[in-house]
């Protein structure tokens, strides 16, 4: 299990343990275990506990040898928000099915069609993909697809538009892809192919072993049935991978500086929520300002400032990099005029 945990990490998929034998998260230290705890005040993630999950999942390696090298016999879990992952979790536990209304969720099903046979999760999801003329993701060998000890089935899929997709779950009657069929994305976690429970091992299928993009007709069918958060509610962005690599490898980097970095490039990122409207090209002056000014301060390398903009800009405008480019430019070499040290203001 150690070497699952850095083999999924080194993917930029933050890693958490599992109870030994079990599909849930170990369990959290006493202090945490009291009522009215909330993980978002609680100090255990930068103590080096695994306490809460998902929200404790980590890339550090150093850390992930603590957690797993004395103790082996502990699962991964990968949480899905903070790793940019869709799953699909196709359940085959065969019942029942419910009302023809609840089998695909906003699809009329016709009251002559026989919906009998449709007793599993792989049933629907493969008639949601006929009706749409496109490929079952249960047949998608282009991406990593997880056997579960139950015979269903996790297709793996990876966000590439910004978006914060939500979980859901098939038997859900306010938000679901189709019956017995779950999402797993923001807010929730998925079990790391190879991980042994008491049930069975989570079995990697074919040869594939990376997650493809999500493809553009899941997203739709994701937006039409109320995967994405209410217009209203603000979702955080989170700064993409490779610009979160490029703040680590700021050669004088110090955590006010990463702090600093975070902050402006997050404001940024959230800009991904949508096409116009969201100050973007405001933001991104701004934090090429910031970043010009820690770089002529001397705690931030010039080329990973403007690699670390450019990722963001990328994963939040893709298609306009040239503009991004001139903004970025024009914003750096202002903020060079007045060197910038972390507590200051530019």
């Amino acid at each position: 299990m150690l070497s699952l945990a850095r083999w999924c990490a080194s993917h930029g998929w933050p890693v958490h343990p599992l109870a030994p034998g079990k599909k849930t998260p170990a369990a959290n230290c006493t202090r945490c275990r009291e009522a009215g705890h909330d993980h978002r005040t609680c100090t255990c993630r930068s103590q080096g506990r695994w306490c809460h999950g998902f929200h404790a999942a980590t890339l550090d390696m150093h850390r992930i040898q603590q957690w797993w090298s004395p103790r082996s016999h502990m699962g991964v879990g990968v949480a899905c928000g903070q790793a940019d992952l869709i799953i699909i979790d196709i359940d085959a536990h065969a019942s029942l099915p419910p009302d023809r209304n609840r089998l695909l969720p906003g699809i009329d099903i016709a009251r002559g069609i026989d919906v009998s046979a449709m007793t599993t999760g792989f049933h629907t999801l493969a008639v949601l993909a006929a009706l749409r003329g496109q490929a079952n993701p249960a047949d998608d060998t282009t991406t990593l697809r997880v056997r579960t000890p139950s015979g269903g089935m996790h297709v793996w899929y990876r966000n590439t538009d910004g978006r914060r997709w939500q979980c859901s779950s098939g038997s859900s009657k306010t938000r679901a892809l189709a019956w017995q069929v779950d999402v797993r994305a923001d807010g929730g976690y998925i079990i790391a192919p190879g991980t042994v429970t008491d049930a069975g091992i989570y079995t990697p299928i074919g040869t594939t072993r990376t997650p493809a993009p999500l493809p553009s007709w899941l997203a739709q069918e994701l937006q039409r049935t109320h995967h994405l958060p209410a217009a209203h509610v603000p979702a955080p962005r989170p700064v993409p991978g490779r610009a979160r690599q490029a703040v680590a490898a700021a050669r004088h980097g110090s955590d006010p500086v990463v702090a600093t970095l975070a902050s402006v490039l997050a404001e940024v990122a959230d800009c991904a929520s949508g096409t116009e409207g969201t100050g973007f090209s405001e933001k991104l002056n701004r934090a090429a300002y910031t970043l010009g000014g820690l770089v002529a301060g001397g705690h931030l390398a010039q080329s990973d400032a403007q690699d670390a903009l450019m990722q963001t800009a990328r994963h939040v405008r893709p298609g306009q990099e040239r503009r991004s480019e001139a903004i970025i430019r024009s914003g750096m070499t202002a903020g060079a005029r007045r060197p910038l040290h972390p507590g200051s203001r530019p």
